[in-house]
């Protein structure tokens, strides 16, 4: 059976079970602080979990995508080393949401593995919580009954808290779990030790396959479990370790899920998948990683330096290396397996070959980058071993080793080959001390305490957002909580009913005031956990029980709307001027300013932007009234033409907003104006590439683009003054950048005929010391000149040795040159010699071992620097 068939029958089973089969949720995450990826399948229902919305379907399953790349569950290092592990991955999941519970689940899960899916009875073992007396949690007896029903007791192993109690997070909901593990290995195997002795131990054939998860407790901050009003049922089983068992593998690799991908990297490299040890991993490792990166560019998340985009930036440049190292890929290539992914998985996932165009150029413009900062680590390495030829120990120094790791790329195996065909070795003690106080910072600026919620309303409904119509309301208070973050404590506030509106969809949070009889709290920002509605404050009503006023700055968000309208019409206004392959890429919008991203393949002329400007300002000044529809079916939006943001997850309704329906419909739940006439002007003030087919544009509006021309009108009539005012105001200028060319290359010829003077004047008081010429002065001239003239004198004599200074701005300038016959007999090193008498300006420098160049801040040392220089050959 292929993947295909495998991942088909599991969502037939379900069906056939009563279960709504949903859609994937995007694997890129945009409403949940707590994550940056969809890791688990649950994590699209945590809200469910949590009690922040009424589910649609009591049963439901899907197969969803997920990324395991950080945090806890951070499976990178061991992708492609095993057999098992992997980046992005499918889980098959069902769930109940107060619905069913053990007895059903625990026979499906039997039903499907061994009746639909035929595997051995005999290969299965499965796990049960054992009890925690700490906990004050009973052995699961409940679930223990069923599987005796089902399966020989030999086979239920009694499982501890850490592999059978499963918890969301530190605090919410949680309960007792059940794995089905499956034996893969051969009989003769089997027979010499038990499969039961190897559950959970970390061997790669006898692993878990599915993880039943009976969620009947939540966890407070303090530890204390409460028993959940409704009981949930929450399943996962890893797709790919499905598909190994089904066609008989040892190891996901071998399957049809990554075979395809593995052939074509092979026959790419010229070499045999099985051959080498290195190579198989490198494939597998670039086989896993495509997978990631194309999934999450298509879900919207870009490579970048932030965030989400830093962890795929990260993943492909960590694909590329092993390419790089093990395989021989010096040219992009990764981008070149897009369309066999397409192949194996676009049918279940059609995301990924409408968003094709996208994924491979942004994929090969990273590649590209990525290729030149490896070329340019391998530099600084070479510079750095040619700089201390001369130096004893031949030791790679562990923080510079960090450095070609963080800011390079550089995996520390690949600066160990490096180092080693150099005859060196690495400090791996200060590279893994860099390491190590990178992980402390990185979990330093991540460190948030989260107290419990504190209710104020008991069984509260979900925070209404009244916020399209009021800007101020009395409301009170259903739940607040403290929180910690950097030493500073704030507090987490919902509101039965509220204006604010909260961060998303590209659009900031209201700020404004909780006023409490004659006290106003600032609100710091509005945000969302999950679909809850969290007021940010840095201190408590005295009287938080007590009904409050909420009341929404109104200045900063007539202007936050101003320019979310104006994005709707400038994405309209960029498809008619560019075309209908203008898709939104991202979006922010706050009360300064709007920044748009969007696909498009060149950057825009002048003549291009100003066409868009115009559009868009005549939509404003026709004053078109705002036109939305609250809660409109999303199959009638869609039908109606209305544009959503690819990557978003989006209900069964929608609010749909419409300025002119020929013009803009957007699915949107941002705040608006009433009339396209209060936005007043827009301009475009930058538009830039951001990644391969996609550009940016930052855009003002109202009285920031009517200060814009202000200050433009201001700047010309300053320039004007200075020019005396001339009739052509461009003739004016062009006359003054001409003869000011003019004067810069008088001023060049002096100072290539005084250089030449110079030069002259220092052979001559040239002296000579054990054989060598030295030349040393301090000279009142431009580094630059300085530095060509060091570099001239240096092929004056078969061996000579150079030391220049300069003073410039209160700053020294040293240049140290070598001639190459005393560089190739290891006499003298430039780049070792700058080192040491830079020290004497309290400065330091570096570069090639015939020419150096360093800095500092003490002129006065000079002279002891040249003196120091001399030292070198009287030794």
């Amino acid at each position: 059976m292929n993947s295909a068939a495998i991942r088909q029958a599991f969502l037939d089973f379900f069906r056939s079970k009563g279960h709504q089969i949903v859609p994937s949720a995007p694997m890129v995450i945009k409403n949940d602080p707590s994550l940056m990826f969809t890791n688990a399948g649950m994590n699209q229902f945590k809200d469910l979990f949590l009690g922040n919305r009424e589910a649609a379907f009591k049963r439901v399953a899907d197969t969803q995508k997920c990324l395991r790349v950080s945090g806890k569950h951070n499976d990178l290092e061991e992708v492609g080393i095993d057999t098992y592990h992997h980046t992005m991955f499918e889980m098959l999941g069902n769930w109940s949401f107060g619905d069913y519970f053990k007895k059903e689940a625990i026979e499906w899960g039997w039903e499907f593995l061994t009746e639909v899916m035929k595997i051995r009875k005999d290969r299965m073992y499965v796990t049960v919580f054992e009890g925690d007396a700490k906990e004050g949690l009973a052995k699961d007896t409940e679930a223990y009954d069923y599987w005796k029903a089902l399966i020989p007791a030999d086979r239920i192993l009694m499982g501890s808290k850490k592999d059978n109690f499963w918890e969301m997070g530190d605090t919410g909901p949680c309960g007792p779990c059940s794995e089905i593990h499956v034996d893969l290995r051969d009989d003769k195997d089997r027979s010499m030790v038990p499969g039961h002795q190897l559950v959970n131990t970390g061997n790669p054939l006898v692993i878990e396959i599915w993880n039943l998860v009976f969620i009947q407790y939540n966890r407070q901050a303090n530890g204390q479990l409460n028993a959940l009003p409704a009981r949930h049922v929450d399943t996962g089983m890893g797709f790919e370790r499905l598909c190994m068992i089904i066609q008989g593998k040892k190891s996901n690799y071998d399957t049809d899920v990554f075979q395809p991908l593995i052939h074509y990297i092979a026959r790419l490299a010229d070499k045999e998948y099985g051959s080498e040890t290195k190579a198989d991993i490198a494939m597998r490792v670039i086989a896993d990683h495509v997978r990631a990166i194309s999934f999450a560019i298509a879900d919207g998340q870009l490579p970048s330096n932030v965030k989400s985009g830093y962890v795929i930036r990260r993943i492909l440049r960590r694909a590329v290396r092993y390419g790089y190292t093990f395989l021989g890929f010096k040219d992009p290539f990764l981008h070149s397996l897009v369309p066999v992914l397409i192949n194996l998985m676009g049918t279940a996932f059609p995301e990924l070959e409408s968003q094709r165009d996208l994924i491979i150029n942004v994929m090969k413009e990273e590649e590209t980058a990525f290729l030149r900062t490896l070329a340019t680590g391998i530099q600084r390495f070479n510079s750095y071993i040619g700089s201390r030829i001369q130096d004893p120990g031949s030791r790679i120094d562990g923080s510079f080793a960090f450095e070609l790791f963080d800011t390079y790329g550089f995996p520390i195996d690949l600066t160990q080959l490096m180092a080693h065909e150099a005859g060196w070795e690495v400090d791996m003690e200060g590279f893994q001390k860099g390491l190590e106080e990178q992980k402390a910072r990185s979990r330093q600026a991540a460190n948030v305490q989260t107290s419990d919620w504190v209710l104020l309303v008991e069984d509260a409904e979900m925070p209404e957002f009244v916020g399209y119509d009021e800007l101020k309301i009395e409301t009170e208070i259903t739940k607040y909580r403290k929180i910690t973050t950097k030493g500073q404590e704030l507090y987490h506030i919902v509101l039965e009913q509220t204006p604010f509106y909260a961060e998303s969809g590209g659009q900031v949070g209201d700020k404004g005031w909780l006023i409490s009889g004659d006290k106003k709290i600032d609100i710091l920002d509005t945000v969302k956990e999950n679909d809850l509605i969290i007021h940010i404050c840095d201190k408590l009503p005295e009287k938080p029980e007590e009904p409050v006023f909420a009341e929404v700055d109104a200045v900063k968000r007539r202007m936050t709307a101003n320019n979310h309208s104006a994005t709707h019409l400038m994405h309209a206004a960029l498809r008619k001027v560019l075309g209908t392959h203008v898709e939104q890429k991202g979006s922010l919008v706050d009360d300064e300013h709007l920044r748009f991203d969007f696909t498009h393949f060149a950057k825009l002329s002048k003549e291009e932007i100003e066409a868009v400007e115009k559009i868009i300002n005549a939509k404003i000044w026709e004053n078109i009234p705002l036109h939305e529809e609250r809660a409109m079916p999303i199959e009638q939006a869609k039908k109606m033409g209305a544009m959503a943001l690819f990557g978003e997850k989006y209900g069964d309704f929608v609010r749909v907003v419409t300025f002119d329906p020929d013009f803009s419909v957007e699915f949107c739940g941002g705040t608006h104006v009433p009339a396209s006439g209060q936005i007043g002007l827009f301009k475009i003030v930058s538009e830039s590439a951001i990644a391969a087919g996609v550009r940016r544009i930052e855009a003002i509006t109202a009285e920031k683009a009517e200060s814009w021309f202000y200050e433009k009108l201001h700047l010309l009539d300053e320039i004007s003054e200075v020019l005396k005012n001339p009739k052509d105001l461009v003739k004016g200028l062009k006359t003054l950048v001409e003869e000011n060319l003019a004067l810069r290359k008088d001023a060049a010829e002096l100072a290539k005929i005084k250089g030449g003077q110079v030069k002259e004047e220092l052979l001559k008081k040239a002296e000579v010391i054990n054989g060598i010429t030295f030349i040393s002065a301090k000279l009142d001239l431009d580094p630059e000149i300085i530095k060509n003239i060091a570099f001239e004198l240096r092929t004056s004599a078969d061996q000579v040795f150079i030391v220049l200074a300069n003073e410039t701005d209160g700053k020294a300038g040293l240049t140290v040159a070598v001639s190459d016959a005393l560089v190739k007999a290891g006499k003298l090193n430039a780049g070792t010699i700058i080192r040491e008498i830079s020290r004497e300006v309290q400065g330091g420098g570096g570069g090639q071992p015939h020419i150096a160049t360093a800095g500092g801040k003490n002129p006065a040392g000079i002279q002891a620097a040249l003196e120091k220089a001399r030292a070198f050959l009287q030794a």
